[in-house]
């Protein structure tokens, strides 16, 4: 059955169309017309390619680490498409190795069903490195070793994401990585601009919230952060919620990072659509304050962000176009993890994956999310 919107606005994500229908089949867009015999909808607001959020570690009021099963991941996605989401890795945070096993199946698993917004997996860790561990626990940090290399070699998990301390990881495995389509990250460093630079030059393609945990920028060593915005070829992630970047640091990164590369994630906990308000993790208390997330130490504990908001704040904060913001949230994350032929953009043969804005308050917000065509949210 075809299905025709017809928006009162429609970015396609290169510019902006007025009263544009587009038409849907077999969760595809076939063309930006009408066609005889279809449904059609006339829909107020601003039709925009769905979000793809690269690092999520839970949301409606489960988190991937505690819960490892396929009612987190449907749960998971149900909650972020209320604010856009229409693809996301599931994060799995520093782990043992049973858990690790268990999230591969259980992502395995959800690709089988096709659980609709479930592309892939992001383990971020166990590879990292101890001073820059942030509230990953310290007793499951390890090198890599051939039982994990078993696990993000497989062939059943869709996307798959790894991020990894170069200083730990060699350059002949991060090669292993790469060769079997695993999208290295780097983060959760102290590594010098020598030693991220030979990642980047072994394939590493990321950076993992970009200034949070890795080594800083100085006058004299430039370091994680001063190899990431000088490399052409790499992508980094920034969580713009106002506490993890200063909102100028972001500003100058996004400005001083060549090729439009800078991509907004969230690292969102279990809190994203629920009333939760505080969890427990790895022996840390979690307590949700207005929009922050901290454990009882004061540190920073994933985030309380979900991607409409990150939206929102790059325009605010990056003093950045309501388009930008808008590719930075769809289709430069779908370039970096190879998918920009079908996500992150609306045109004929790509994914019928957008969500509905109003255009009629400020900040903007969600109405509706479609993700292959059907309603989600």
């Amino acid at each position: 059955m075809i299905t025709t919107l017809i928006p009162e606005q429609l970015f396609d994500g290169k510019e902006v169309h007025r009263h544009r229908p587009i038409s849907i089949e077999d969760g595809k867009i076939i063309t930006f017309d009408t066609v005889e015999g279809a449904k059609e909808t006339k829909v107020s607001g601003l039709l925009v390619p769905g979000f793809i959020d690269v690092q999520v570690n839970g949301g409606g009021g489960y988190l991937f680490n505690h819960e490892t099963n396929v009612q987190t991941l449907k749960a998971m996605i149900k909650a972020h498409s209320q604010f856009g989401t229409t693809a996301l890795l599931p994060t799995l945070i520093t782990s043992d190795l049973s858990t690790l096993n268990c999230a591969a199946d259980v992502i395995s698993e959800a690709r089988s069903k096709q659980i609709p917004g479930i592309i892939g997996v992001h383990f971020e860790g166990p590879h990292i490195c101890v001073p820059k561990k942030g509230i990953h626990s310290t007793d499951h940090i390890r090198e890599l070793s051939q039982q994990e290399l078993d696990v993000y070699c497989r062939d059943d998990l869709g996307i798959k994401i790894v991020t990894v301390a170069p200083e730990n990881v060699s350059v002949a495995m991060i090669k292993t990585l790469v060769a079997n389509h695993v999208i290295v990250c780097l983060g959760h460093s102290n590594a010098s601009y020598e030693q991220t630079q030979a990642a980047l030059d072994a394939g590493a393609t990321g950076f993992t919230h970009l200034f949070n945990a890795m080594s800083a920028l100085t006058s004299r060593e430039p370091n994680m952060i001063g190899a990431a915005l000088l490399d052409e070829n790499s992508w980094c992630g920034l969580i713009l919620d106002g506490h993890h970047v200063h909102p100028a640091t972001a500003k100058l990164a996004t400005q001083a990072k060549v090729g439009r590369k800078m991509m907004l994630v969230t690292d969102s906990m279990s809190t994203i659509g629920s009333d939760q308000a505080q969890f427990k993790f790895d022996g840390h208390n979690i307590q949700l304050l207005g929009d922050k997330l901290t454990s009882q130490t004061g540190q920073l504990a994933g985030s309380a962000l979900d991607m409409i908001t990150a939206v929102n704040n790059a325009q605010t904060m990056l003093n950045v176009s309501l388009e930008e913001s808008l590719r930075m949230a769809s289709y430069y994350p779908a370039q970096f993890l190879g998918t920009s032929q079908q996500q992150g953009h609306l045109s004929i043969g790509a994914n019928a994956d957008f969500t509905l804005l109003s255009t009629t308050d400020s900040p903007l917000h969600v109405k509706n999310t479609w993700i292959n065509g059907n309603a989600i949210f």
